[in-house]
């Protein structure tokens, strides 16, 4: 296997239209800790962390906001950024053609599959094995940097939404 490259796996967003009455055996975790849960601004449900940019490029506040970024990386492995400066609507807009991209026929999506070997196109990741445990994920992966990393070829199957990240 070359670097994130996997054994690709059915797609969870199938496995889930499927009428079932438990998860997939595959799927159930027992091996994880469950993370902390940052508190909820008065809602009942626990929302996840962010990490503010303006606190990152404040010389007041870096040095708090680096070690909540390190704490949140460790903890948690993934967070909101706020105050990034791109515009509300780019933002809005991409997250649009990607659920649109994801609401496409099986038989659409499974053009962009990852190849056997390949990490690039949509499925999992780090999948070596028939008996390993999988998360609950499906995923879209295109590389765009470093530009040697590209794969050419592959551009002209991906949608057009996503041709103008690459």
């Amino acid at each position: 296997m070359v670097g994130g490259a996997s054994i690709l796996v059915p797609s969870v967003q199938e496995l889930a239209k499927e009428k079932r009455t438990q998860v997939p055996e595959r799927y159930v975790r027992t091996d994880l800790q469950e993370p902390p849960f940052v508190a909820g601004g008065g809602d009942s449900y626990p929302q996840f962390p962010f990490i503010d940019m303006e606190r990152l490029t404040s010389t007041d506040f870096m040095d708090s906001e680096l070690e909540k970024l390190h704490q949140v990386c460790k903890e948690w492995g993934f967070f909101q950024l706020i105050n990034h400066g791109v515009d509300t609507s780019l933002v809005k807009k991409i997250k649009k053609e990607f659920k649109d991209f994801f609401d496409l026929p099986l038989k659409k999506k499974n053009k962009y599959q990852q190849l056997l070997g390949d990490y690039e196109g949509i499925g999992q990741l780090f999948i070596m094995s028939e008996e390993q445990k999988l998360d609950w994920a499906y995923l879209l992966v295109l590389t765009t940097r470093s530009i040697h990393l590209r794969k050419p070829h592959l551009l002209p199957k991906f949608p057009l939404p996503f041709r103008f990240f690459r």
